[in-house]
């Protein structure tokens, strides 16, 4: 897999629980955890399939433990709620960053439509 778009610079900054990712194009994301934790790309969150993802609940105050490298292709985020299973390839932490903004509301359509008030901090 070839990484489009690699990070030059990866901070945590975990009291305010962002994660943040600088590019050599100029381009920054700041990712809030809870973003992260609830678009993993594991199969616990994701499903085997279209239609199966699983609705992240209660990861409002989820932080990131520790950030391990996997090859020179991705990162595995090992979460305070002891989820580890997602790979973060490169190219997917660039696509989620450029749709945060579109992701996080269709997060939060989900939980509305589930019924889940989300706790605010």
């Amino acid at each position: 897999m070839t990484a489009k778009h690699r990070p030059t610079e990866i901070h945590l900054h975990q009291k305010s629980r962002v994660l943040e990712l600088v590019y050599d194009n100029g381009v920054r994301h700041k990712l809030p955890c809870e973003f992260l934790r609830v678009y993993s790309p594991s199969a616990e969150v994701t499903g085997h399939g279209p239609g199966q993802e699983v609705l992240q609940l209660g990861k409002e105050d989820v932080n990131i433990n520790a950030i391990e490298p996997v090859g020179n292709y991705a990162v595995k985020l090992v979460f305070s709620d002891g989820h580890d299973t997602g790979i973060y390839d490169w190219n997917y932490l660039y696509r989620i960053g450029e749709d945060q903004d579109a992701l996080w509301q269709k997060y939060l359509k989900r939980l509305a439509d589930a019924g889940h008030q989300r706790k605010v901090n």
